[in-house]
């Protein structure tokens, strides 16, 4: 039996954002919490390794390139020829410490435990914590919820040393801007360093082995994306292409080489693997406790994110996808719910907005062109360029754009698509009308402040509703619209 300080309502493994809010959710509601993070620091990836630091560094490469001020005042700018690793890193330090502090002061507002140390599972309603140089603490609680997060795939082919070969968890720590770097990979995690890098005038090759990028998205949002890497940021990006081997050459090591499968070899100072994501349950002990996992190490979770042990929950990114820092903090607040039997959260959002932090910036919200045509649904889209758009003028964001699908027996609005500056900030309004089963009318009745990118949803409504007139005027046995 646990000695009485030890025992918990709600024990939580992990302080990344769904950790976080796990924990904060429970002790707003009177249970007595604890969190126990192997990490010196809180926040999981999201703040150490992933979001937030990504986020950070690519605002440095765009003030640092000004590639937002390119053009505007009639000459052209380029990164400063003197730029440092440390010049490149000092904001995203700045704010990963702001978040940690940010963090650390929600868990002593709640009167949240936080136990630093590796935690494993000793049965359905007991944790072990070792910690090195101290005796092992044994935690119980009613219930435990699993946020663990993931960590990058690393094919034992592929001989990572943290220095050439990085993935998205080593690339931080590089102690210089590489020259030329081949990124493996055209998913999110990719082709947002890939963008970074560009913008800071290194040299990259994307491979990826899909025709075209980030294939879940639209295709025009995908299209734009590999026109903008190309025309704009000089990236050479080889689509349809497998690397076969990844190897380190020279006298000093310090060279990546990638031979792919036609043969071609790339040479590069850096090469960052960015194939996918894992979850990070190896050492938790879960099969003693009796939690499944996949093959890929996600935990196995129903709708209520409960696991195949009652007393223990998942959320976030060790359950897999979404695998969104936004979706992660609400699961856990869901679970949480449910095991109390807590009368105010009990699912996740029907709608959800998905940002992608490349250079252009893309988001989406429903579905897309392609998605609901498969799906059989009779849809009609309307499309608007920030070239149209007065702000987009004024800011220099003529490449943009948004675009609507939907139902054209109704109106009624089914997806959003979004290319271009603020775009990530922009979806929630699409994302709103979604909620509320709105239609596009929605934003042709909407007044928008001007000028605004948020005003290009409007003209995008209008161009929908002249391809709808177009089309029944031409089509057979309908009468003609004026």
């Amino acid at each position: 039996m646990a000695d009485q300080l030890d025992h918990f309502d709600l024990v939580v493994i992990g302080a990344g954002p769904a950790g976080e809010k796990g924990a904060a959710q429970a002790a707003y509601f009177g249970k007595r919490v604890c969190v126990v993070e192997r990490s010196p620091r809180p926040g999981g990836a999201a703040v150490n390794t992933g979001t937030i630091p990504s986020k950070t560094l690519r605002e440095t490469a765009l003030h640092f390139s000004q590639l937002r001020q390119r053009g505007l005042y009639g000459v052209d700018v380029h990164v400063q020829p003197d730029i440092t690793i440390a010049d490149f890193m000092f904001r995203e330090r700045a704010v990963v410490e702001a978040e940690w502090q940010l963090i650390g002061e929600n868990f002593a507002r709640h009167h949240v435990t936080v136990v630093q140390g590796a935690a494993t599972l000793l049965d359905p309603h007991a944790v072990e914590v070792t910690r090195f140089g101290e005796p092992p603490r044994r935690l119980s609680a009613e219930f435990i919820l699993l946020a663990t997060g993931s960590h990058p795939q690393r094919p034992p082919q592929i001989p990572f040393d943290d220095q050439v070969i990085v993935d998205s968890d080593s690339v931080l720590s590089l102690p210089d801007i590489p020259a030329r770097m081949v990124v493996l990979g055209g998913g999110v995690i990719g082709c947002e360093y890939a963008s970074i890098f560009a913008a800071l005038g290194v040299r990259v090759t994307l491979v990826n082995g899909r025709n075209r990028l980030l294939a879940q998205l639209d295709h025009e949002a995908s299209e734009a994306l590999r026109i903008e890497l190309t025309r704009r940021l000089g990236v050479q990006v080889l689509l349809g292409a497998e690397a076969a081997e990844v190897r380190i050459e020279g006298d000093d090591k310090k060279v990546g080489v990638v031979r792919l499968t036609d043969g071609t070899e790339l040479v590069a100072d850096c090469v960052f693997v960015a194939v996918g994501r894992d979850g990070a349950t190896a050492s938790l002990g879960l099969e003693t406790a009796g939690v499944r996992v996949n093959d890929r190490g996600f935990v196995l979770v129903d709708d209520r994110y409960r696991t195949t042990v009652p007393s223990i929950y998942a959320a976030g990114d060790v359950i897999g996808f979404p695998a969104l820092a936004s979706t992660s903090m609400e699961q856990a607040r869901v679970a949480v719910c449910d095991a109390f039997d807590l009368k105010y959260k009990k699912q996740l959002a029907n709608v959800i907005p998905y940002g992608v932090w490349t250079i252009p910036e893309i988001a989406c919200v429903g579905e897309t062109e392609e998605s609901a045509r498969e799906k059989g649904l009779h849809v009609e889209v309307g499309k608007t360029s920030f070239r149209l758009n007065a702000r987009g003028q004024i800011i220099g964001e003529v490449d943009g754009f948004v675009k609507l699908v939907f139902r054209r027996e109704d109106l009624r609005l089914l997806g959003c698509t979004i290319v271009g500056e603020g775009a990530c900030e922009l979806i929630h309004v699409a994302a709103a009308v979604l909620s509320f089963d709105g239609t596009i009318d929605y934003f042709i009745q909407s007044v928008f402040n001007y000028p605004t990118l948020g005003d290009a949803y409007k003209y995008a409504a209008y161009d929908g509703l002249q391809r709808l007139a177009r089309r029944v005027s031409t089509t057979a046995g309908l009468p003609r619209v004026e």
